[in-house]
């Protein structure tokens, strides 16, 4: 395989997957540490509180990154961090910290690639309503000004928001994430409050003058009907408005998707004039999260299900299925084109094990080699992908998953803090050498 020589290759990671340290230098609580502090809400009753210590190690890590030879480490800032309360007063120990992170970035020769929220919402802010109260769109706002004021050109790439679709429905629709709300109708509210959001920050960042590139990360599901029968393709069509075309449609379209009546019922009431103009201004690349397929049908009533694939799954129990990323990412620029794609996010959980030293995880190296092969094949079929990200860095805090799942392509031992390259690392690392 040989990609573009302009082809930016990079890894991934989130501030409270990662970072520990989650009492100092100021740092306020996010939704997630009091999520995770609640008897039941995550496995094993895992917290963040230390996760790999990346707070204190960073310049071990960056060191690990300049080893595999990536040219972007896509990374997230904790909000409560630099405004403990969301909003009010500054906390710049909390900067000082990505400052020290991109100092180091960019003394290695590594891009930095910054994600502005990655789901850690100050608890203050939620005490006020959340990504339910259109207040914290505007907070955000101001918090991302600050964030470019502090950071502005240092860093390469700029993505607004991460998964938004994560954190309106697995917070406030299923509760399984933080802050473990449920509502049939309230991820609706939070879908436009985080969209807005975007806006907002888009916005600034072009009223500021920056001439970096910035966009917004979705995680997007191609879905494949279970047959041809009406009620099964009807039913795709709705599977497919609520994971993807709700968020693809207003960034791109300014308008949520028509079909999607009862949703358009509660969202509609909540537009004030100028939302939709500032949720589709122009970005200048999407990210794409993408992970697997989604196989969709309908039982006797005409409801979503979805069904299992015949292809092996991760510890995730996610199908590996790598067409789905050529599939999407043809859909993506047909649909919504032309526009720079990324890939922010991509990679697999599996049962890892030390033995000798070693981990020898050749499912996640195939898995990656496998995909890297239908994004090759997407750009010689004329889509214009200009980075891959492989998620994860590091074996990590898995959210409701606690450290039960691991993604990294680095192996941490979250007693010792070890840090050991898996044998897809290593893979990583000699096939980037043959992309020079």
């Amino acid at each position: 395989m040989k990609f573009p020589d302009n082809f930016v290759w990079g890894v991934a990671t989130a501030s409270y997957q990662i970072e520990g340290a989650v009492n100092e230098d100021g740092r306020g609580e996010s939704i997630w540490d009091r999520f995770s502090h609640t008897p039941g809400k995550v496995l094993n009753g895992d917290t963040g509180d230390v996760a790999c210590d990346h707070y204190h190690r960073y310049k071990e890590d960056v060191a690990l990154i300049k080893e595999l030879g990536v040219d972007s480490y896509r990374f997230s800032l904790a909000w409560p961090r630099i405004f403990p309360q969301g909003t009010g007063e500054y906390n710049p120990k909390g900067m000082d910290f990505y400052k020290r992170l991109v100092d180091e970035l960019l003394k290695q020769g590594i891009k930095p690639a910054v994600t502005l929220y990655h789901w850690d919402l100050p608890q203050a802010l939620e005490d006020k309503g959340g990504w339910l109260n259109r207040d914290t769109a505007y907070y955000f706002r101001d918090y991302a000004v600050k964030v470019f004021q502090e950071l502005g050109t240092s860093i390469d790439t700029w993505i607004t928001l991460n998964e938004p679709w994560c954190s309106a429905f697995l917070g406030y629709g299923n509760g399984h994430h933080a802050p473990g709300k449920t509502s049939e109708t309230d991820f609706l509210v939070a879908t436009h409050n985080l969209l807005l959001a975007h806006g907002l920050a888009m916005e600034a960042y072009r009223d500021m003058g920056l001439p970096q590139k910035i966009g917004i990360t979705l995680n997007l599901s191609p879905y494949y009907p279970a047959s041809e029968k009406p009620e099964d393709l009807k039913a795709l069509q709705r599977a497919d408005g609520f994971q993807n075309r709700i968020y693809l449609d207003p960034v791109f379209k300014g308008k949520y998707p028509e079909d999607l009546t009862d949703a358009l019922a509660v969202i509609e009431p909540l537009i004030q004039p100028g939302d939709m103009e500032l949720i589709s201004k122009p970005i200048d690349f999407l990210g794409i999260n993408y992970y697997t397929r989604g196989i969709i049908g309908a039982d006797k009533d005409g409801n979503v299900v979805h069904h299992r694939g015949e292809n092996p799954h991760t510890a995730m129990d996610w199908e590996v299925y790598p067409e789905g990323i050529y599939d999407l990412l043809q859909r993506v620029h047909k649909d919504y084109g032309p526009i720079p794609l990324q890939i922010t996010e991509n990679g697999a959980a599996y049962e890892d094990t030390v033995v000798d030293g070693k981990v020898e995880d050749e499912e996640r190296r195939s898995y990656l080699e496998r995909h890297f092969a239908q994004c090759l094949r997407a750009i010689e079929d004329g889509v214009p992908l200009e980075a891959y990200f492989v998620w994860s860095l590091l074996d990590n805090f898995e959210w409701a998953w606690g450290y039960d799942r691991r993604f990294g392509i680095i192996y941490v031992d979250f007693a010792t803090q070890e840090r050991i390259m898996k044998r897809s690392a290593l893979w990583f690392k000699d096939f980037l050498r043959t992309q020079r």
